[in-house]
C-alpha cells in the first residue's frame, strides 16, 4: 500500500503561482513513477506532469509546459508541482498519483496509476 496526502492548493488569480505538495508513505520502494492529474467538474480527468520516483525523466501536458514544473525531494518522499503564470482554465482538483514497480509507455495516463491522493482544490479567478 502507497499513501499519497496533497497539500497547497488554494484561490489566486490569474497570473499568480501556486505550489502543490504530495507526500508519499507506505511501501514507498515500490513507487516507479509519481504523477499530477486535475479534473475540472464536467470534464475527464487529465494527467499534468509525472516524473521517475528518485530521480530522471519528467513529462508534461502541452497546456502547462513552460509554466509548470514537477519536483520532488527524495529525502522527504515529497512530490511537488510548481505552477506559475496560472490561468482561469488551470482550475480544478488536483491529484497526486502514484504507479509501482514498472514503467508505460504513456506516463500522462489516468488509467496507468495504482494508487491516488484526495485530491487539492485550485480556483484561478481572472
Amino acid at each position: 500500500q502507497v499513501q499519497l496526502v496533497e497539500s497547497g492548493g488554494g484561490s489566486v488569480q490569474a497570473g499568480g503561482s501556486l505550489r502543490l505538495s504530495c507526500a508519499a508513505s507506505g511501501y514507498t520502494n515500490i513507487i516507479y513513477r509519481l504523477g499530477w492529474f486535475r479534473q475540472a467538474p464536467g470534464k475527464e480527468r487529465e494527467g499534468v506532469a509525472a516524473i521517475r520516483f528518485g530521480g530522471g525523466s519528467t513529462f508534461y501536458a502541452d497546456s502547462v509546459k513552460g509554466r509548470f514544473t514537477i519536483s520532488q525531494d527524495n529525502a522527504k518522499n515529497t512530490l511537488y508541482l510548481q505552477m506559475n503564470s496560472l490561468k482561469p482554465e488551470d482550475t480544478a482538483m488536483y491529484y497526486c498519483a502514484a504507479r509501482v514497480y514498472s514503467g508505460t509507455s504513456y506516463p500522462l495516463g489516468r488509467n496507468e496509476y495504482d494508487y491516488w491522493g484526495q485530491g487539492t482544490q485550485v480556483t484561478v479567478s481572472s
